[in-house]
Order: structure tokens, then sequence, then C-alpha cells
């Protein structure tokens, strides 16, 4: 019995930092809020550095929530578009160099999820800081998604805002 030789773990993990650099850079906003993504194992985390730009409230000062709600959005969608692409990476279906510059070998990357509704609670004032979220995926079909994220600034076990996001799922085949 052949069997076609198994993927080196760096080539591995080139796929999953190929994978998750052209789900965040298809979406300029990203970039404009200089949000970027950290990947250990199956697990992402979203970071919002802080900069002045950022503040709503000067006063106080406290990060504007059009901004906390969009970080956490984000997060959702690249979190939820991350687990659908999961199995495509770990098999190989997805080649690294090809998503690198957004042509996926025998597949293209898939299209990002759409906004249904997302609600943010609000739970403290965002400090001028750098930020944190996680998003949980806790429905995933073909046609729909429910997705929890979290965010935090110095201490995980005290958030500063959570969402629960509705998504329709892109149907399969569909080219971001």
């Amino acid at each position: 019995m052949n069997r076609p030789p198994k993927d080196s773990l760096q080539q591995i993990k080139q796929r999953r930092d190929a994978a998750l650099e052209a789900l965040a850079v298809g979406v300029p906003y990203i970039q404009f809020l200089g949000i970027s993504f950290e990947r250990r194992g199956d697990e992402l985390t979203a970071l919002l550095p802080f900069r002045d730009m950022l503040i709503g409230n000067p006063v106080l000062p406290a990060l504007h929530g059009g901004v906390t709600a969009a970080f956490l959005e984000v997060t959702a969608i690249v979190g939820l578009g991350w687990a659908s692409l999961w199995d495509e990476i770990e098999s190989g279906a997805v080649d690294a160099a090809a998503l690198a510059t957004g042509k996926a070998a025998g597949a293209t990357l898939p299209r990002l999820p759409r906004t249904i509704d997302f609600t943010v609670d609000y739970l403290r004032s965002g400090l001028p800081r750098d930020a944190y979220a996680r998003a949980e995926v806790t429905r995933s079909g073909r046609r729909y998604a429910s997705v929890l994220v979290e965010a935090w600034q110095d201490n995980r076990a005290r958030p500063f805002a959570h969402g629960l996001g509705h998504f329709v799922m892109p149907q399969r085949g569909e080219a971001g």
C-alpha cells in the first residue's frame, strides 16, 4: 500500500500561517484598526494594539464603543473563517504558497461569513492599552453559524466586552 508522504510539522505550520494571513489581509478595516492574530494550534487570539486614534472619550480616556464592537465582530468573522478552513488546512488540501498569492491549489479561499446580527455587551470601559479577544464558535452548520467573542485587556478573567454574532455561511465553492 502506497501512502502519500506526511507533511512535516514546518509545512503544516506554514499552511496554517498562510491561511490566517489570507483571511485577515482580505479585509481592509482589519489593517486600518491594526488588528493582528496570533495562532497557537487551532486557537486564535486577536490583538488590537492601542493607538490614540482609538479613544472615544478623552476625559476617561476610554476606547470608542464602535472600535470595541468592530474588534469583536472582526474577531468573530476571522475565527469562524479559520474554523471552517481548519480541516482543509490540516489535510493539505490548501497550499500555503497558493494562499499567500490568493490562489489556493484545487480550491479557492472561501468567502468570509456575512453578519446577520451582532450584539455587544459593554461590561466596563476599554482602557488606553492593548486589547485581546477570542472567538468561540458555538454552532456552525452549512448555512448558519453562531459565535461568542470575549475581549479583555490585562486580565482575561476581567473582560471589558462580550459579543454574540449570527452569520450566514458562504456556500462551498463560492470564491472570496
